[in-house]
């Protein structure tokens, strides 16, 4: 997998499953080869902005609370084949050795004939954010799943399509094909406080759907588990390994957050959960369900927090804001007229305590939107309109793929990233070319048996010239026909490649 790349994706991956270990590391890996999911209108669940009542007697019971809210928190079982880790080479880990035998052969390259490639079992939790069967869920909890299932309340169990992944934000959506279900109350997490009363439900450990309760501990918690974007409720509630995308409510049982990791030195709740926003998750559900992707804002500036000489070389009077060190030419700050040494204390009407802070409220708006930003420059304040770009390279997201059975595309298996200068550099590709690059291929796809590699240039797709990964996306949509020519450039050359599924 090349790590640096920004993973255009396809559908239908053979992929294995984070077995719900919600306390470890947050893989974000490429993802699969499939047709990019198609933009549908959609109504995002309505939010109650209601504050909680924070001055009534303690109750003394949550039990009408867990009523209500429950019947929306499902089971989410997942279901992967464990392939090689690489193409040519099969496991080597004495942990596959002891569960699974040796299904290779003794040069380790391939499996033995008509030997079944085992299987690997993933057990989490998500929410269903609305009536129609759209569901809210962690991305580690499905990433790289062959077929995800969900278990509701009242006993049935559904086959669960992959909507779309969000690696920066570990948020997933999943659709099940059912009509008025039991659909959770998402309050407006912007209002959560510190000490606010909190319930965590969800499935750890496979037991059965749990109920924990805490406080909120800390909002606003960022660097805790690596992803790009994280702006975490920390809760003392019980979370577990299975619990994660399941949901953290308040005490009128509307969500608040959906539970993601857990700060642990045993694997085991300790006291330190985190939970995403509901905010947060509902904007990227949205941004998946309409776009086929999440489409983030662009301000087009480098910016750094403040320190004690910063702020005396400044003469910022605060230590709160984001200091703006650089300013791309002609993107959307510049444009506004913000200058370098400028200090943004206020975004599209939120206080900004630091830079972390600046980038996820950019990030959140709606490319296209103009915004108000507050300023401090050289002791005094200005007021700048700025009108908000695409974020470039907003990557598409993994949709379908596991349990739909709609997938109608070719190239399964094989995922692609746009060129950049550090990919040409690395991997020493002419400044000419045009293209989409192979960033992972599975091993046991048509792709793989037809010789595509990863580090591949894919120039056209049935004569059709390659400028993007997202060219490349469209040109596989059409599923009718199965053999797929492509025209790709390796190592100082360029070959044809004929990738044949109708067998697959």
């Amino acid at each position: 997998m090349m790590n640096t790349m920004k993973n255009r994706i396809f559908q239908k991956t053979g992929n294995r499953a984070i077995a719900l270990a919600v306390g470890g590391a947050v893989v974000i890996s490429a993802v699969a080869f499939t047709q990019k999911p198609k933009a549908e209108k959609f109504q995002a669940p309505p939010l109650d902005s209601r504050p909680i009542q924070r001055e009534s007697f303690p109750q003394s019971s949550f039990a009408p609370v867990v009523k209500k809210v429950s019947p929306a928190v499902v089971k989410v079982y997942t279901s992967t084949a464990v392939r090689p880790a690489a193409y040519g080479g099969g496991p080597s880990d004495d942990f596959f050795r002891y569960f699974f035998g040796n299904p290779f052969d003794q040069r380790g390259m391939r499996p033995a004939p008509n030997m079944p490639m085992p299987r690997q079992q993933g057990i989490g939790s998500g929410v269903i954010a609305t009536k129609d069967g759209y569901i809210l869920t962690n991305n580690h909890v499905v990433d790289k799943a062959d077929e995800v299932k969900v278990a509701l309340q009242d006993g049935r169990e559904l086959t669960a399509k992959i909507v779309g992944r969000d690696p920066n934000t570990d948020v997933a959506v999943l659709k099940v094909d059912a009509k008025d279900l039991p659909a959770v109350t998402m309050a407006d997490s912007d209002q959560v406080e510190v000490g606010d009363l909190v319930l965590a439900i969800g499935n750890p450990f496979g037991i059965g759907q749990t109920v924990t309760t805490g406080i909120v501990s800390a909002t606003g918690r960022g660097g805790a588990v690596g992803l790009d974007y994280e702006d975490f409720i920390q809760t003392d509630a019980a979370i577990n390994p299975g619990n994660s995308g399941g949901a953290l409510v308040d005490a009128e049982g509307r969500l608040i957050g959906i539970n993601t990791a857990i700060l642990s030195r045993t694997g085991g709740n300790q006291g330190i959960g985190f939970a995403i926003p509901s905010n947060l998750a509902r904007s990227v559900m949205q941004s998946i369900v309409e776009n086929g992707k999440v489409t983030r804002g662009y301000l087009g500036v480098a910016i750094q927090d403040i320190n004690p000489a910063l702020a005396e070389e400044f003469d910022i009077k605060e230590r709160k804001g984001a200091l703006v060190s650089d300013v791309t030419p002609e993107g959307p700050a510049a444009e506004a007229g913000m200058k370098s040494g400028d200090v943004v204390v206020e975004f599209n009407g939120k206080k900004i305590a630091d830079s972390r802070r600046l980038r996820l409220e950019v990030a959140t708006v709606r490319p296209g939107t103009e915004v108000t930003m507050r300023v401090m420059r050289g002791g005094s304040e200005k007021v700048l309109r700025v009108k908000v770009r695409e974020l470039p390279g907003s990557e598409s997201l993994a949709g379908g793929g596991a349990g739909g059975g709609d997938d109608t595309g070719v190239l399964n298996g094989v995922a692609v990233s746009d060129l950049d200068a550090r990919i040409r550099q690395q991997l020493n590709i002419p400044p000419r070319l045009r293209g989409a690059i192979v960033s992972e291929v599975e091993p046991d796809s048509a792709a793989a048996k037809a010789g595509l590699t990863q580090g591949d240039v894919i120039l056209e797709i049935n004569r059709v010239p390659v400028k993007s990964a997202d060219d490349a996306i469209k040109l596989t949509q059409d599923g009718s026909k199965k053999r797929t020519l492509l025209k790709v450039w390796r190592e100082g050359s360029s070959r044809y490649v004929v990738v044949d599924e109708s067998g697959n």
